[in-house]
Parts: C-alpha cells; structure tokens; sequence
C-alpha cells in the first residue's frame, strides 16, 4: 500500500468512527431527543460506546495532521519509496488501536491500545528520520 493510499485510509477511518456517533445522535433525534442535547460543556447521557468512538475518532484527529505532512513531504522530495514500504503498518495500528478503544476500557485494553499507539508513534519517528537523512 502507497503512503498516500494509506493517508486516505486513516481519514477515511476517521470519518467511520465519527459516523458512528452521528448515526447514533441522528437516531435518537428522530426518537424525540431535542437536536441541542449534545452541547459542548453539558452533560449529556452518552452511552459508554458512542463515549468511546468520540474518544477514538479525536484520538485520529491528533494524529491525521502528522501522518500526512509525513507523507505529503516525503511525495514533494522524492522519498515516498521509504514511506510506502511502512505506510500501511501505521494505517494498521491506528485502526487496531481505535478498535480496541470502541471494546472497553479495561486495563488490558488500555495496554493493548497504548501498544498500537506506541507503534504508530515509533514508526512517524522512523520515517522523519528517514525523511531528514
């Protein structure tokens, strides 16, 4: 998978998990929940899932900006061979790690996610290594 094929499966991840809340928010707008009931700052009665797929998706927000100025760069200065050849493990750990974000919060989980999110960061480190050598 090409680094930019991978960029746009990060922000197409990205849309998925704020989809699901959207979905959710629509439904229960079409049950009769006022629109304005999810206002910044209120507390607002969110099931822990729809909690957590929030959670994941700004968690990919946090992270989109650097995974494409990586990819980007690295397409304008002729090294996206380097990027390609890792491109998609990132993709990969980003999506393994917001999975186990909409699973739960246990310890284990919160291992586990913090190990996808180490991968991730790992590899940005290597490929703006790579970048600037």
């Amino acid at each position: 998978m090409s680094g930019m094929m991978a960029l746009v499966g990060f922000a197409a991840w990205t849309l998925v998990l704020v989809a699901l809340v959207v979905v959710w928010r629509v439904i229960e707008v079409l049950r009769g929940k006022p629109a304005n009931s999810w206002t910044r700052g209120a507390a607002a009665q969110t099931p822990d899932f729809v909690k957590r797929a929030e959670h994941a998706h700004l968690n990919c927000l946090e992270n989109l900006p650097v995974f494409a100025v990586i990819v980007l760069v690295a397409q304008a200065i002729g090294k996206s061979p380097m990027v390609d050849a890792v491109a998609a493990w990132v993709l990969y750990a980003r999506i393994a790690q917001s999975v186990t974000h909409l699973v739960g919060t246990s310890h284990i989980l919160v291992l586990i996610r913090a190990t996808f999110f180490a991968i991730q960061i790992a590899l940005f480190a290597y490929l703006l290594w790579g970048l600037a050598a």
